[in-house]
């Protein structure tokens, strides 16, 4: 069942492709065919196509697979009876170093995704040519001001355009077809340290993108502009300013009730750097915020309060960006809780009733259902191991937090952490099983309260030191999201993996932080396929059809944020990690190229440092921000760089 690398002299080339197998897929249509069975011209997407996302498994045209994000396809070619004769067709290796978290969109058989420092690609979704690149230039410096590396999650299509948002907070439409830009806004203030990591979402003609950057003291909000002009159509702040200068909203005055001190001068943080879902029906567009700007409670907000909209679900008005319902999984966020975990629509039978829910996983280990026309808390129970709550209050809807996690003049050691027992790593949820398949992480650390060593200008802002305090571990979770109760879960080499894949077939898919792809039973979750690729894999998989064919992508790029600091485990370890796109499919058998084996001396650079004050004073601060990663004794770890 298992295939793995083995060392080799012969390089890896920048595309491999299996030709018999590419000329038999191509035989029904002709080589020179760049349109699926439907027709469609590339990015073609209207959004009628996006609302109906869901019926159309031939293409993988929005970021979660539909507007309810659930990562589910009704494809059932491959099965886990024949899953043992996936084979790669082709691979395309990325020319920039970093981290790679992009979902590829695929439509008209065009595949569009991205890679290291905002990136974006255009392959033909069969044979892996490269169709068109774009690189937006993003100013390398740019790279200190993004916590958790340079990563890009994806694009967005619409009508005949590409949308991606860049590292340093541009929105750029570029032509489907050629790859050129057609319009550019900046949205952030770039003289503050903002950055854009996540995928732009299309709803009824507008782009939606967030923004992130709350440990380095800015204030989050989400902005729409128009698709056809850049023009921009509204935008939600997630928490309050300045009061001496007004409220954008009556949401935001509400919301400054429940901060104190001059938190504003601080940024506040509550940046929207990730999970959004979409319900038609409702018109609402759900957006997960983050964590507070600093981190700690104490220094952010010294006489307390829950700090809205830090680490809430926010249901919008897609319309005009009204905030209609919150919810707060975190009140008063002292830990880097945030929820901008990615979001789940779905209809449960709970109670013998059918309930239209919203489902998260967040940071902090619940899993929480709710009903996403109200906001009303359903159920939440833990996934992994907590302890900064002894549970949630159904009828308030309000942790109950303990007392001793409350770090401040003491330190407290606290599970699960700042990485999250879920992180940014999508979840999948499979309406056959009725289970939802979660990437999760076992970990606990030791929060101290460090005003000010925690906070450095324009670097690190947290106002906390936060160290591993225990072995972390890695898992992939089937959780029964009705009962609320753990069904599955198969354990992982290394705690940084990547997000899933579920199909109607009954397999699930997701790559690993030793280099392994792997398809699992549904409902069981025993391995029924795997391939070593040798590089670490955090993003997440897609799958789609053209001439009958079903075909399964994954990039592979070691990255984010504790594969910025931590290598990969088992056979990745060995070697040099590089972006890779991989495409598989019943019965090809191109070779996977294997990549260059790491160097086994260090590699000293000879350099004519300054040593005056002010130049070691700056560097103790990079360091602390960017490489502080020191072991101090077994199991335990000092963790300075960005975690969310």
């Amino acid at each position: 069942m298992a295939q793995k690398l083995s060392p080799s002299d012969q390089p890896a080339h920048m595309r491999i492709v299996s030709l018999a197998f590419f000329a038999a897929a191509l035989s029904a249509c002709g080589a020179g065919d760049s349109s699926d069975a439907r027709g469609s011209r590339p990015a073609d997407v209207t959004t009628r196509q996006l609302e109906a996302a869901a019926g159309e498994p031939a293409n993988w045209v929005t970021h979660g697979g539909d507007y309810a994000e659930d990562r589910f396809s009704t494809l059932e070619r491959i099965t886990p009876e024949n899953v043992e004769r996936l084979g790669l067709v082709w691979a395309y290796d990325m020319p920039l170093r970093g981290g790679v978290e992009a979902t590829p969109l695929v439509v008209g058989g065009v595949m569009y995704t991205t890679g290291p420092w905002s990136m974006v690609f255009a392959f033909d979704a069969r044979s892996g040519e490269l169709l068109w690149s774009f690189d937006p230039q993003v100013p390398r410096l740019r790279g200190l001001q993004a916590c958790c590396d340079v990563v890009n999650r994806g694009v967005a299509l619409y009508e005949g355009h590409v949308f991606v948002g860049t590292l340093d907070g541009r929105l750029i439409a570029l032509d489907a077809g050629r790859g050129t830009p057609v319009w550019e806004v900046v949205t952030v203030d770039q003289t503050k340290d903002y950055s854009i990591t996540g995928a732009p979402r299309i709803v009824n003609g507008l782009v939606i993108i967030g923004n992130g950057g709350a440990e380095y003291g800015v204030r989050g909000y989400v902005t729409a502009y128009d698709a056809g002009t850049g023009e921009q159509a509204w935008r939600t702040f997630t928490v309050p300013g300045d009061p001496a200068l007004g409220f954008e909203s009556a949401a935001m005055e509400r919301a400054a009730e429940t901060w104190s001190g001059e938190w504003w001068s601080l940024g506040g943080g509550g940046t929207a750097w990730d999970g959004m879902a979409y319900d038609p029906a409702l018109g609402l567009l759900y957006v997960g915020t983050g964590n507070g700007s600093p981190w700690n409670w104490r220094v952010r907000s010294p006489g307390g309060g829950d700090n809205l909209y830090l680490s809430s679900i926010l249901a919008l008005r897609a319309s005009d960006g009204e905030i209609v319902w919150h919810y707060q999984t975190t009140p008063g966020d002292h830990w880097d809780f945030t929820a901008t975990q990615p979001m789940i629509l779905a209809t449960l039978q709970i109670e013998r009733q059918a309930r239209e829910v919203l489902m998260q996983a967040p940071k902090n280990g619940f899993f929480y259902v709710l009903d996403r026309a109200t906001g009303e808390l359903i159920s939440a129970e833990t996934f992994v191991e907590v302890t900064w709550a002894d549970g949630i209050d159904l009828e308030t809807g309000r942790p109950r937090i303990r007392e001793s996690a409350l770090y401040g003049d003491a330190p407290a050691v606290v599970a699960p952490t700042a990485i999250g027992g879920h992180n940014w790593q999508p979840m999948a949820f499979n309406p056959g099983t009725g289970l939802v398949y979660v990437p999760i992480t076992e970990m606990a650390a030791r929060y101290s309260g460090n005003p000010e060593g925690g906070l450095y200008a324009g670097l690190w802002n947290t106002g906390a030191d936060f160290r591993i305090a225990s072995i972390p571990m890695g898992f992939l979770l089937a959780w029964d999201p009705v009962r609320q109760e753990e069904v599955w879960r198969v354990g992982h080499e290394h705690w940084w993996n990547g997000g899933v894949l579920t199909t109607a077939s009954g397999l699930v898919f997701q790559g690993a932080g030793d280099g392994r792809f792997v398809a699992y039973r549904a409902s069981t979750g025993e391995a029924v396929w795997d391939i070593s690729t040798g590089l670490g894999i955090i993003a997440p998989p897609v799958t789609y059809e053209l001439d009958g064919v079903q075909y399964v992508t994954v990039s592979a790029g070691w990255g984010g944020n504790s594969g910025r600091y931590f290598s990969p485990a088992g056979d990745a370890a060995q070697y040099e990690q590089i972006g890779r796109v991989m495409t598989f499919a019943l019965d090809a058998n191109a070779p996977m190229p294997t990549p260059q084996l790491r160097a086994t001396e260090p590699y000293v650079a000879q350099l004519e440092l300054p040593t005056d004050a002010a130049s070691t004073e700056r560097g103790e601060s990079l360091f602390a921000v960017d490489c502080s990663c020191v072991p101090r004794s077994a199991g335990t770890t000092s963790y300075g760089g960005g975690l969310t």
